[in-house]
């Protein structure tokens, strides 16, 4: 049995559900983008994308965790 996923990953199959998008787009998405910090990218998805708070952010947190191999 594996264990439960834990932290931002925890959000992706509700994130894919409710915006229509596959995380692997979301994150091009993310990385595509001018901006760079972590509120400014969250800001961004809110405003641009009409996603959620709490959404916004497991994305950002862990997009910009892998960029920094963290």
């Amino acid at each position: 049995m594996t264990a439960p996923v834990k932290g931002p990953a925890s959000y992706f199959p509700s994130i894919e559900k409710k915006y229509g998008r596959p995380i692997a787009e979301w994150k091009t998405l993310i990385g595509a983008s001018p901006l760079t910090g972590h509120m400014q990218l969250v800001s961004w998805l809110k405003s641009e994308h009409g996603m959620g708070h709490g959404h916004a952010n497991a994305l950002v947190a862990h997009t910009l965790a892998e960029k920094t191999g963290r």
